[in-house]
């Protein structure tokens, strides 16, 4: 992964219960804070799954990870930069840069599918949805 040219940005504090007994972050309750951050990625795009897709489609993740390069502990607050990676006919990747006190703590990537609820298979990513992350992808 490189570093994304021009990030959106979107604060979060590590609570007790996002960590661990050692009071380090829990590995799972990153992807947490990367589904936050990517919520209000979509809504400064002006767009939202439930906007985009409504009743009809699905966002599952098909994908995710996460590489931790620092401790992340109780109490800090987390920058989170959500980058668009890739947007395809049907999926779309995010990318996420995480910092504390702007030292690289964890990077992450999330590969999201649109489904079809009824028929539960793959479909194209809704118009105003693909719009907003090729548009932002574009600059």
């Amino acid at each position: 992964m490189t570093a994304p040219a021009k990030p959106f940005s979107w604060q979060s504090r590590i609570r007790f219960v996002d960590t661990d007994s050692s009071q380090r972050i829990h590995y799972t309750a990153m992807f947490r804070h990367f589904e936050a951050a990517e919520q209000e990625f979509l809504h400064a795009l002006g767009t939202g799954y439930s906007q985009a897709g409504g009743e009809h489609v699905g966002f599952p993740r098909v994908h995710v990870e996460c590489d931790f390069q620092a401790e992340i502990r109780y109490d800090e607050i987390v920058s989170i930069e959500v980058q668009v990676e890739r947007v395809g006919n049907s999926s779309f990747t995010f990318l996420f840069f995480t910092t504390v006190e702007q030292r690289p703590v964890a990077k992450g990537r999330i590969v999201i599918v649109c489904m079809d609820k009824q028929t539960k298979r793959p479909c194209p990513i809704p118009d105003r949805l693909a719009q907003a992350l090729r548009d932002y992808m574009n600059g």
